[in-house]
């Protein structure tokens, strides 16, 4: 949990709080959710399809969204890539939340 935290005031190195986090996180995350809401829907629950699908993938996608956006602004590299990991962490949630 402390390293959580850590990932939401943008404490972790860039690297960490993107490939980490973002991409490999963020895929087993939405991967799991998605499963569990097919199931729920075909065991006809939707309503409960969607509190698992998007209330557990959600907040997630947000918070990481906006712990690699403070970690880019910590960042002491090259300011191109601080920009582009801020850029398409965004990009990569919103195509995580809504598929």
């Amino acid at each position: 949990m402390k390293t959580f935290s850590r990932l939401w005031h943008g404490e972790l190195a860039l690297q960490n709080a993107f490939w980490n986090w973002a991409v490999l996180g963020g895929l087993m995350v939405n991967v799991v959710t998605s499963a569990l809401f097919l199931l729920l829907i075909m065991a006809d629950k939707p309503v409960l399809a969607l509190l698992v699908g998007y209330g557990l993938s959600l907040p997630y996608n947000i918070i990481v969204a906006a712990g690699v956006w403070r970690s880019a602004e910590q960042f002491q590299g090259q300011r191109r890539r601080a920009e582009l990991a801020k850029f398409t962490v965004v990009i990569w949630m919103i195509l995580l939340s809504v598929t």
